[in-house]
C-alpha cells in the first residue's frame, strides 16, 4: 500500500518546499555576503554589451563613459576575481565602440571614445578594485557592513541600559559621542545585584580616545565589564578590570572608571574610582553640591593597583551625579569651572525634579564640545 507521503502531490509539495527554502537561504546568504556573486556577475556582464549596443545605436543619449555604471556596481557587489572579469568585458566593449564609431580626432570628438573616456573608466575601475580588495581583506562585504555597524551600536546601547529601580528612586543616563557620531568611548554598564536585587551597581567608564577611535575598545570593555559586574564582590571589580586592560597590551590602553554600589533600601553607597572625576551629591537638606572623590589610579597603567572607596548616603530628595570629563573640561575651561557650570545648571531642576534633565544638561553645558560626554543621574525621591 502506498503511503500518503509517496503521492505525486506530496512529492510536489516537498519539491516546492525545498526550492523555497533554497531561495530563501540564498537570499539571506547573499545579504550577509556569504553567498556566491555569480548572479550579480552575470547581470553586470549582460549590462556591459547592452550599454555598448546603446552607445553604438544612439551615442548622443548613451555616451561611451556610461560603462562606468556597471563598473561602480561591480566594485560594490563583486569579489576581486569576479571584478577582473567584468573589467575585461568593459575593456572589450570600449574597443568595439571605438572601432564602430570611428577613430578619435581632435576636430571631431562627438560620439567617440576619447582618451578622457578611457581615463575615466580606468580610474573608476581602479577605485572599485581597491574597494573590493579592502572589503575582501576585512571580510565584511558592503551588504553586511552597515548592518554589522548598526548591530554593534545597538549592543552598546543595550549594554548601557540602566535597570528599573523600585519606587522612590529615579535614574536616567544620557550619552553624546564626539562629532555627532554613533559610537562613543564612554559607556555605562549596570546591574541589580545582591539578595533580591536590592543593590544597584553602576560602572561609568571613559576609554582613552574619542568617537570611532575609542569605539572598538569601548565595545570590548563594555562586554567584559558587564560580565564582571555582579560576578565579583564590589571591592574586586576595579582590580579585575585593571588586570583585564593590562592583558590587552594596547598602545593607548588606559581608561578612567567609577563604580557605584548603592543599597536601594537604606540609600547607603560606596564609590570606587579609577582616576575618574569625582561624583557630585546634592543634599536636599542644605541645597548644596558636594564632591564625592575616591582614590585610585587609571585602569591599565600598572598591576597591583588599589582602589579605596568613599562612602555616603542618599536621603530622600538627594541626587547623585556621575559624569565624564568631556562634560566639564574644554581647551578654554578647566575642570573646576566646568563643574561649577554644571552644578549651576543642575540647580534649575531642583524644584521641578530631575526627570529628563540628563540630556538637557549635556545640551546646555557641553553641546558643541568635540569629546564624548556621558551623564548619569540617580535621585532618591
Amino acid at each position: 500500500m502506498t503511503g500518503g507521503a509517496d503521492t505525486p502531490m506530496a512529492r510536489m509539495r516537498k519539491a516546492l518546499h525545498r526550492a523555497r527554502t533554497g531561495v530563501r537561504k540564498a537570499g539571506v546568504d547573499y545579504f550577509r555576503g556569504e553567498g556566491s556573486d555569480r548572479l550579480a556577475l552575470t547581470l553586470l556582464l549582460l549590462a556591459v554589451p547592452a550599454i555598448a549596443c546603446g552607445t553604438i545605436a544612439t551615442p548622443d543619449w548613451c555616451a561611451p563613459s556610461a560603462l562606468v555604471l556597471p563598473i561602480v556596481a561591480g566594485g560594490l557587489l563583486l569579489r576581486p576575481a569576479s571584478l577582473l572579469a567584468l573589467y575585461a568585458a568593459a575593456a572589450t566593449a570600449l574597443i568595439v565602440e571605438s572601432a564602430v564609431l570611428g577613430p578619435y580626432t581632435e576636430e571631431d570628438t562627438s560620439a567617440r571614445v576619447t582618451p578622457g573616456t578611457i581615463l575615466v573608466v580606468a580610474a573608476v575601475g581602479f577605485s572599485g578594485l581597491l574597494i573590493a580588495q579592502f572589503r575582501s581583506r576585512v571580510g565584511v562585504p558592503w551588504r553586511r557592513g552597515g548592518t554589522m555597524l548598526f548591530d554593534l551600536r545597538e549592543r552598546i546601547r543595550v549594554q548601557s541600559k540602566l535597570p528599573a529601580l523600585p519606587r522612590g528612586w529615579h535614574r536616567e543616563m544620557a550619552l553624546r559621542p564626539a562629532g555627532g557620531q554613533s559610537f562613543s568611548g564612554d559607556f555605562v554598564v549596570a546591574a541589580r545585584t545582591g539578595n533580591g536585587g536590592r543593590t544597584l551597581e553602576v560602572v561609568l567608564t571613559d576609554v582613552s580616545g574619542k568617537g570611532m577611535d575609542a569605539a572598538s575598545r569601548a565595545l570590548l570593555l563594555s562586554g567584559a565589564f558587564g560580565g564582571l559586574l555582579g560576578s565579583l564582590p564590589p571591592h574586586g571589580f576595579l582590580p579585575a578590570a585593571n588586570g583585564y586592560l593590562l592583558r590587552q597590551d594596547w598602545e593607548e590602553g588606559f581608561a578612567t572608571s567609577v563604580h557605584l554600589v548603592l543599597d536601594l533600601d537604606s540609600g547607603d553607597f560606596e564609590l570606587f574610582s579609577a582616576g575618574h572625576l569625582p561624583a557630585l551629591q546634592l543634599s536636599a537638606g542644605t541645597g548644596k553640591w558636594e564632591e564625592k572623590s575616591a582614590d585610585g589610579p587609571l585602569l591599565g597603567v600598572y598591576d597591583g593597583a588599589q582602589f579605596d572607596p568613599t562612602k555616603g548616603t542618599l536621603r530622600p530628595g538627594d541626587v547623585l551625579m556621575l559624569f565624564t570629563d568631556g562634560l566639564v573640561e574644554t581647551a578654554d575651561r578647566d575642570i573646576s569651572e566646568g563643574i561649577d557650570h554644571l552644578t549651576g545648571e543642575a540647580d534649575r531642576y531642583v524644584a521641578s525634579g530631575f526627570h529628563g534633565a540628563a540630556w538637557h544638561l549635556i545640551e546646555t553645558v557641553a553641546k558643541d564640545v568635540n569629546d564624548d560626554r556621558a551623564l548619569l543621574l540617580i535621585c532618591r525621591q
